[in-house]
This record gives structure tokens, sequence and C-alpha cells, in this order.
């Protein structure tokens, strides 16, 4: 009997071992049908953490509860697929309208699904829904290049339920994740791969080009922050493959998640996320993670070769006394400060409440909880596990989906979020190597 096992960003291949947290997905007693990979003995704790015996004592079990979600996820999404490759979340408008083949394909839906059936195990060359990934990434890359060198965005569709809600421009933001993780995956194909290259090169000028003053996406909806967050880790993302990501860009947007939140007070800047604390402050904590996973690293090492006590705390004089110059000390002691207050923030009970129902905005920031937990190395990665995947499994459809509540309704878009969640520890290899400073 098979193994079931999770795979990428948001948004790749990895071993279905966390950095803190390994999922052991033993088959369950019903028929299943997943394509996820067995986990290999040891070697990604040696690759990915360093040392494999510290972490041993995080293994863990993952329910079977939330291995049968996900297949039945999984197989309610693949019917939703269009002949076109492509799936639709539908218009703001219409929000009602729950019939996935009642609504217009866009690229930042069918996105999200692809990026589901990645992460959960299927490839272009294996898994069951192989097919289905295959016309998925030539829907993509015909919207890519087919739309006009000029323009922000890559479909000439507006209105959208997540265009509304996200930002006008949160096609090319997705598709450039999208993209990136279809890299490694396109390696047995050459002229494959370079097209993947080059399109994927033409979302991040898209999204630079975008970008305002203060480093956020122009063209916010509803909860334009998420929108920005997003474009932050499309920038990220695609920096780790390779693309021509411009670094200033890139550290407009992270000081930009940054700044919505005030690690002193523990207050929020809601203003550009629907007035909602969780839209805000899930932004800061994936912005942040990577800057605070160097703070870690570099702390831990200084106090291991005795440059500082075994009590030194973190802080912009500390940092300069190890190497960090003077503007590096305070940037990332503030990104550390941030992350560790905003990660607490993101998970109290009133602010996972978000909205106050679920919307397709609430399951994105938890996403962005998890993936920068991940990308942080934190230890406390696991418990955030427990409570979502309780969370997700317990408000799943009869016929295997989600929808939304509010705002982003769509069944479509809100399954394939909802199953990037229940299955990112697959991606946790991907996500470590994303974390690792330049």
């Amino acid at each position: 009997m098979k193994k079931f096992r999770f795979l990428p960003l948001i948004l790749g291949t990895g071993a279905l071992v966390f950095s803190l947290a390994a999922f052991t997905l033993k088959e369950t007693r019903s028929s299943t049908h997943s394509t996820l990979r067995e986990i290999p003995k040891g070697c990604v704790f040696r690759t990915v953490m360093g040392e494999e015996s510290s972490y041993n004592h995080l293994l863990y079990n993952t329910p079977e509860k939330v291995v049968l979600a996900v297949n039945r996820g999984l197989t309610w999404l693949t019917k939703a697929q269009h002949e076109n490759g492509g799936w639709g979340a539908g218009s703001h408008s219409r929000q009602n309208i729950m019939d996935p083949h009642a609504v217009q394909t866009d690229p930042a839906t069918t996105s999200m699904v692809a990026m589901a059936i990645l992460r959960s195990g299927s490839t272009l060359t294996k898994g069951e829904y192989a097919t289905q990934l295959s016309k998925a990434l030539e829907y993509i890359l015909r919207s890519v290049e087919q739309s006009p060198a000029a323009t922000y965005n890559i479909t000439e569709l507006t209105g959208t339920q997540i265009q509304s809600k996200l930002g006008a421009n949160i096609d090319v933001v997705l598709a450039s994740q999208f993209l990136s993780n279809m890299v490694e995956h396109t390696e047995h194909n050459k002229a494959l791969q370079a097209r993947v290259k080059k399109n994927l090169n033409t979302c991040v000028a898209k999204i630079q080009r975008a970008q305002d003053r203060d480093g956020s996406m122009a063209g916010d909806g509803w909860a334009g922050v998420l929108q920005s967050s997003f474009a932050t880790t499309a920038l990220e993302a695609a920096q780790a493959t390779g693309a021509n990501v411009d670094e200033d860009a890139l550290k407009k947007a992270r000081e930009f998640q940054k700044g919505n939140y005030d690690a002193k007070t523990g207050q929020s800047r809601t203003d550009r996320g629907a007035g909602i604390v969780l839209y805000s402050v899930s932004g800061s904590t994936r912005a942040s993670a990577k800057e605070a996973r160097r703070v870690q690293e570099e702390m831990e090492e200084a106090k291991r070769n005795g440059k500082l006590s075994q009590s030194a705390a973190p802080s912009a004089e500390n940092l300069e006394k190890i190497g960090f110059t003077k503007d590096e000390a305070i940037r990332y002691s503030t990104a550390y400060e941030v992350y560790n207050s905003a990660k607490q923030t993101a998970q109290r009970d009133d602010v996972l409440d978000g909205f106050g129902n679920n919307g397709g905005e609430e399951f994105l920031s938890y996403l962005q909880t998890g993936e920068g937990m991940i990308i942080g190395k934190d230890q406390t990665w696991k418990t955030w596990y427990d409570n979502m995947s309780g969370r997700l499994v317990k408000i799943q459809n009869n016929d295997g989906s989600w929808n939304g509540h509010h705002c982003i309704t769509s069944p479509v878009f809100c399954t394939a979020t909802c199953l990037l969640i229940l299955a990112v520890n697959n991606d946790v290899e991907r996500l470590i190597k994303m974390g690792k400073e330049n």
C-alpha cells in the first residue's frame, strides 16, 4: 500500500519533511488516490536543517482526516477545470455563483489551483493530475505571452472577485509565483523551461513596474495589503530561481509590509487591509521572516563562538558587534521584532476570526503566516499547523470544496488556498531555501 505525502509559495518539490515538523503521512484505511510521495529516511533533515538528530523529536503524524480532506478537495478541483486549461473565480458582481463552470477562467485562480495540485504531489511527468497541471501551465504561459508589454497585468479581464478584493494586478502576481515553482519542474524539457523562465521574467518586470513609491503594489482592492504581500512573496520566489529581480524593489516591498506593524505597541495599520488586522499582520509576518531568520542564526553563531554572551539580546547594538553595518543592524533588529511580535498577533483567536467569518482573504492570510514561519525556521510551526488544519477540516463542504462567506466566496479559489495550507509541509525544503539570505 502506498504512503501518502504532500508536495511546491504559496507558492516546488520537497520532501515531506518540515524544517520544524516533519509529516509522516500514512496511508488511510479507506481507498485514497493520493499521489503524494514517501518520506526519504533522514536525508532531508540533514540537507535542510544541517543536523538530523536535533529535529527527530518534532516528527509529526498527519491525522487521517487531513489526508482525506486533501484527496476530496483535489477530486473536486480537477472536475472544475475548463477545457482551455483554466479555472475561474467569477465576477465581483455575481458572488452568488458557485458553479465553477458558470464563470470565466482567470489567471489568478488558475495559478492558485495549479500550485495546489503541484504542492499536493503531481508534476508534469507523474501523478494523477499531471494532465491537468500541464494544461494549466499552458494556459498561464499563453496569458503572459499574449499580454501587451506595457501593461501591469496579464489579462484583459476586470472586476473578478480576486481583483476586486485583492487588487487589479493580482493575476500577474500569482502567475509569477506559479512559474517560479515550475522552473525546477521543467528540467526534463529544456525548451519548456526556457519558456517558463522567459515568462517569469516578464511577470517580474510587470510587478516591479507596478510598484508604488512606498513599496506597495498599484491597483489596491478592498484588502490591497494582501496583493502587496503576495507581490513581495512573488519577488522572493522569483529571485530564488535566478530571475531578474531588482534587489531595491524587493527591499522596498518588504519594508512596506513590515511598516504595517508596530512591534512595540502590537498595533497594525489596517487602512490598506479593509480595517482587518489579520490581513495586515500576516503580510508583516511573511515579509520579515527571512531577515528575522538571519538574525537568529547569526546570533546563535556569535554565542557559540564567544563573541556574545549567552543572554545577549538581538538588539541593533549587538548586531553591530557581530558585523552588521549600523543601517543593517537597525533594519534587521526591527525585522526580528516585527516577525516575533506579528506572528503571535496573527495566531490570536480574535485576529484569526478576520472579518467575522471565512472568506478567501482569511485563507490567504493563514497561508502567508504559515509559510513565513517555515521560511523563518520557526519551531512553533507545528502548533500553527495543528490549529489551521483542524479549522479547515471542520469547515470543508460535503462535496470536498471550501467556499467563502464574504468577499472572495469562490469555491475554486478557496479550495485551492485551503489545499495549499494543508499540503504546505511538502514545500518545506523549498521554503527553507528561499529563506536563506543570498
